[in-house]
């Protein structure tokens, strides 16, 4: 029994695989049907550099993850979900550093606070 795979949708992040390697995340910017039944065009924002927009006509099944080919080429989508947020408790505090027997004598130097912001006088 295959397990039925959401489909790719507008506004989703997706990395593409090429010869089976992770190869580019993009973001789904439209899906419009082609003329011919069960096939999509997909229209692709790759977010590396340079900056391109790109469209491929694909169908049903690789709309889902499917893999397809590109000359010859094996590609294929798969949709990103990001990870879960976490929240401030679930995050270890990061252990302080321990002094060295010469530090532990000397005082401490006071930071400096840098104002980003305007004057309280202007």
């Amino acid at each position: 029994m295959s397990l039925k795979v959401e489909a790719i949708a507008p506004n989703d992040v997706v990395l593409v695989h090429f010869e089976n390697k992770p190869a580019f995340f993009a973001r789904v910017e439209r899906i419009d049907p082609d003329y011919k039944r069960g096939w999509w065009h997909v229209k692709l924002f790759i977010l590396a550099l340079p900056m391109q927009v790109i469209t491929w006509i694909i169908d049903d099944e690789q709309i889902r993850g499917a893999d397809f080919t590109m000359g010859g080429m094996p590609v294929r989508i798969e949709k990103v979900t990001p990870p879960a947020e976490a929240s401030l408790e679930d995050l270890e505090p990061a252990p302080e550093p321990a002094l060295s027997a010469n530090t532990a004598n000397e005082p401490q130097k006071q930071a400096r606070i840098l104002a980003l912001g305007k004057k309280a006088s202007e």
